[in-house]
């Protein structure tokens, strides 16, 4: 698969910069992201993939966030919303990674989707 680079890179998501244009110049409606900054960065990525009609899967365990003693933990707070909003939150041991995320098309996935890592 060809790997895609969008520019200008924003921290909140991807409003600035053409990545919707290039997926969807490829066919591509599906979105797993994976990142460093699941409260913030994953999240925007998340919220505005999804406003633009993206199927959009985060992937738990590939998705990182800052804890604070007295602010909280980012990770947690991302990982409830994320199972709010996102088509699905898997990890990188899911099956549904290997066999494709519709069981009923095998690999399909593959040639219609995008890794977008956030951070």
């Amino acid at each position: 698969a060809d790997t895609v680079v969008v520019s200008p890179h924003k921290v909140y998501g991807p409003q600035s910069n053409d990545l919707v244009l290039q997926l969807r110049k490829r066919g591509i409606d599906t979105v797993i992201l994976a990142g460093m900054s699941a409260n913030l960065c994953v999240e925007s990525h998340l919220r505005e993939l999804l406003e633009q009609g993206f199927k959009v899967f985060v992937i738990s365990d590939a998705t990182a966030a800052a804890q604070h003693p007295e602010m909280g933990d980012g990770y947690e707070a991302a990982m409830i919303n994320f199972r709010y909003i996102a088509n699905e939150v898997m990890t990188t041991s899911d099956r549904k990674i290997e066999t494709g995320l519709n069981e009923f098309e095998p690999l399909a996935w593959r040639s219609k989707s995008f890794f977008d890592f956030a951070d």
